[in-house]
């Protein structure tokens, strides 16, 4: 059993910057692939960013790469997720999640838990 509890989310102008993290519990943190994905109202979830469980591999959509960067800390059980040159477009509802099998990262399918969600707002 993992949970997640996302954090670092807010108000910020448009070329901004903002930094969010995602604490996790249980003992097996360092087994999952954790991924991050947002949604905006009458939107479906989206996906962001994923990392492999070590850290080795980074995924990116397209629409946030070269701007964001995640990251993730195995012995403090955290996962971030640096945003640079934030836009109106990246104003959503940011979630943590975490996968337990191997799979397609931008698949909402693949992730066991999830957390409940930071809003990011981005003003123009």
């Amino acid at each position: 059993q993992v949970q997640l509890v996302e954090s670092g989310g807010g108000l910020v102008q448009a070329g901004g910057s903002l930094r969010l993290s995602c604490a996790a519990s249980g003992r097996t943190f360092s087994s999952y692939s954790m991924g991050w994905f947002r949604r905006t109202p009458g939107k479906e979830r989206e996906f962001v960013s994923a990392i492999s469980s070590r850290g080795g591999s980074t995924y990116y959509a397209d629409s946030v790469k070269g701007r964001f960067t995640i990251s993730r800390d195995n012995a403090k059980k955290m996962v971030y997720l640096q945003m640079n040159s934030l836009k109106a477009d990246d104003t959503a509802v940011y979630y943590c999640a975490a996968a337990s099998k191997n799979g397609p990262v931008a698949t909402i399918l693949l992730y066991d838990y999830w957390g409940q969600g930071t809003q990011v707002t981005v003003s123009s």
